[in-house]
């Protein structure tokens, strides 16, 4: 697992993702956890690095 934090679109809090590193390719969409506004997620992963990673909103 690969640990990255980010900053929610939404409500502007730190937070930590948890990344399996098996997968290259990652897109899926969860709830923040602190405001529980949707957001996408879009993570690209080479070599057991991190070599991509993009968080954005999604307008409700």
């Amino acid at each position: 697992m690969i640990e990255h934090h980010f900053d929610c679109p939404h409500c502007w809090e730190k937070q930590l993702k948890l990344i399996e590193s098996s997968i290259n390719d990652q897109s899926f969409i969860e709830d923040c956890e602190v405001c529980c506004n949707p957001l996408e997620f879009v993570i690209l992963v080479g070599d057991n690095q991190l070599l991509s990673f993009s968080v954005q909103s999604i307008g409700q």
